[in-house]
């Protein structure tokens, strides 16, 4: 393995700690995925009988061909032979019968419990923080959506079943060669230590051969969805070359486990086989040596039937050995899925939560604190307070902390220490449903979800008519830029929006925010990539859409800035300067050197970008 594939394996292992060494085939774990069958209990009765009538099924089917042989053939009786064929025949179809309705039972209720899992993991990842979505590699959240639940599938509609019929099977067989023969059939005991201590061994190496060969492919789906993600950088920087050859190594790791699975169950299985036979060969010593000893009163037919049990009890040890893989598999995707689920969201709404019918605005920050990382704080005693219609903005540097106080305000993340306050309320204290009901958030890179043009723009408001829209549009003066498109408002987006401009994405996310009438309305950077005519018209708009909002416009052009009620001018997570534009230029500071410098750079953010980095 090249020396890349082993410092990616190192790396993942580092970032996957979940994924550590597990116990195969954990009681519990399996006792709470057969109760997620709860909600279809009359299904899988049915189910459960079906699987028991199937294992009784065959060793009568065993029992009658030995029946018969010892009897009817025996005693050379025609008519009993004829007999005992029909009643074959006639159990030979119920057989059938029954496994064609276990088959589809066992397919409804593995489809159902899957789906059910899907749903409520997907619900589960909607309630998570932001923080979780940074720390968690988007191909690990899709590997438990996709191969963990098919693994899951698997055991739900095939391991467990099939596995019962085989046991039963094997426990019947077992009582019926103890009745032929005791004698023999404690032989059979003699011997299970030898298929015991096989299965144990080669048991640890696949349960730790499969766990690897599991992590190896999360790490693949990892980097593909990350690769697609971001193809626009890849093929900008040339990176096509190296990106394929890490991931040819990641290919490769994934390949080295994979076979290493199947060459441990290709030496597992066909042992196990062998070691039936071999059995098989010693019983056949030992019950001829029964039958032809002097003074003998064994019978030739108790033997024949015996054989014929023993041919039934030994044939699911094969079946069990590759159902156990399969077992392990389901197992440590199950696992996976159950961790997910039992990770609770960072934080929730208190029980005692304040549900908002109105909101007027205003907004403080009390001495606010904020870190990602514990220790490693990006605001620093932030306190500021804006009034309902007011206009906030907020300029600084890259890091200086913009994105965060918008974060607070969003309720995003909770500040470490202080408190922010909506309508005198700590947020804290809010459902953030009706919060976030309440607030419209434009961001400098726009996500459109797929669909058309109009479904976007009433993606926060869904009751929205196509008339509402089209009112939206007219206020904000871009009706007619968005009604030049291909099919107007029904044209289809593509997926991230890729159909569209980065210019006209942003009108549509302006769209968007001002249907859902917000009492708290942020920008940031939500004009970066419109041209200066489309800018101009939005700046009219906006004249309009802030009256009566609280406004919070990161990183704008200067032409906002200009009319905001308050400017905050933020260094290294610190408020260094604050007042109306008027007033930061009259006083001298830093807001009036990047003023100063205004007619070098097209915007205000790329001044105070040179200016942080000159401080």
């Amino acid at each position: 393995m090249s020396s890349v594939g082993v410092l990616s394996r190192s790396l993942t292992r580092q970032i996957d700690r979940e994924d550590e060494r597990q116990r195969p085939l954990d009681l519990r774990l399996i006792a709470r995925l057969f109760r997620s069958t709860d909600a279809w209990s009359g299904q899988r009765f049915w189910l459960l009988l079906a699987v028991l009538t199937r294992a009784i099924q065959l060793p009568l089917l065993t029992g009658l061909v030995a029946a018969v042989i010892r009897g009817p053939i025996a005693a050379g009786d025609a008519g009993g032979i004829a007999f005992g064929a029909a009643a074959f025949a006639l159990l030979a179809v119920s057989t059938q019968v029954v496994l064609h309705f276990r088959q589809k039972l066992a397919l409804e209720l593995g489809e159902a419990v899957v789906c059910d899992l899907r749903c409520r993991l997907f619900r589960h990842i909607q309630t998570m923080p932001m923080r979780w979505f940074h720390t968690n590699r988007i191909g690990r959240v899709v590997s438990r959506m996709t191969s963990d639940l098919e693994d899951v599938r698997v055991g739900v509609q095939d391991v467990f079943f099939v596995s019962l019929v085989q046991f039963v099977q094997m426990l019947i067989a077992a009582a019926a060669m103890l009745w032929y023969d005791s004698l023999l059939f404690l032989t059979v005991l003699a011997l299970a230590p030898v298929i015991w201590l096989i299965n144990r061994r080669f048991h640890c190496l696949l349960s730790s051969a499969l766990r690897d060969m599991r992590e190896s492919f999360s790490r693949v789906t990892a980097t593909l969805v990350e690769s697609v993600v971001g193809i626009r950088v890849t093929q900008a920087f040339g990176r096509e070359a190296e990106n394929s050859r890490l991931f040819q190594d990641l290919a490769a790791d994934h390949s080295t486990w994979n076979t290493r699975v199947l060459k441990t169950q290709g030496a597992f299985l066909p042992l196990l086989e062998l070691n039936s036979q071999v059995c098989l060969a010693v019983l056949l010593l030992a019950g001829g040596y029964r039958v032809l000893s002097p003074g003998s009163t064994t019978d030739i037919g108790d033997v024949v039937g015996f054989f014929f049990m023993a041919s039934l009890f030994f044939a699911p040890i094969s079946i069990l050995g590759s159902q156990y893989n399969q077992a392990l598999t389901a197992m440590a995707g199950a696992e996976r899925l159950y961790r997910l689920l039992d990770t609770p969201p960072e934080w929730t709404d208190a029980s005692d939560a304040v549900e908002l019918q109105s909101v007027r605005g205003a907004v403080e920050f009390r001495d606010v604190s904020f870190g990602y990382e514990p220790g490693q704080r990006v605001l620093r005693n932030i306190s500021f307070a804006a009034e309902r219609g007011q206009m906030i903005a907020l300029v600084g540097h890259t890091g200086s902390g913009k994105s965060s106080i918008i974060n607070l305000i969003a309720r995003f993340y909770r500040a470490t220490s202080g408190v922010v306050l909506v309508d005198g309320v700590d947020i804290c204290c809010l459902q953030e449903r009706s919060l976030h009901r309440r607030m419209g958030i434009v961001q400098q890179q726009n996500f459109l979800f797929s669909g058309s043009v109009a479904d976007n723009i009433r993606f926060g408001s869904p009751e929205s008519t196509d008339a509402d829209i089209r009112r939206v549009l007219q206020r904000l003066d871009f009706e007619d830029l968005l009604e030049a498109l291909p099919a107007g408002l029904a044209t289809q987006v593509g997926e991230g929006g890729a159909a569209l401009s980065a210019g006209q994405r942003q009108l549509v996310c302006f769209a968007r925010a001002m249907l859902a009438d917000p009492a708290i309305l942020i920008l940031d950077e939500a004009t970066s990539s419109i041209d200066s005519a489309t800018e101009a018209r939005l700046q009219r708009a906006l004249e309009t859409l802030t009256q009566g909002r609280t406004s919070f416009v990161v990183a704008h052009r200067l032409s906002t800035i200009r009319r905001a009620d308050q400017v905050l001018v933020l260094d290294h997570g610190r408020i260094a300067e604050r007042g109306t534009h008027r007033e930061l230029l009259v006083k001298g500071g830093l807001y009036s050197e990047l003023h100063a410098g205004f007619s070098r750079a097209p915007t205000l953010p790329k001044l105070i970008s040179s200016a942080g980095r000159a401080a």
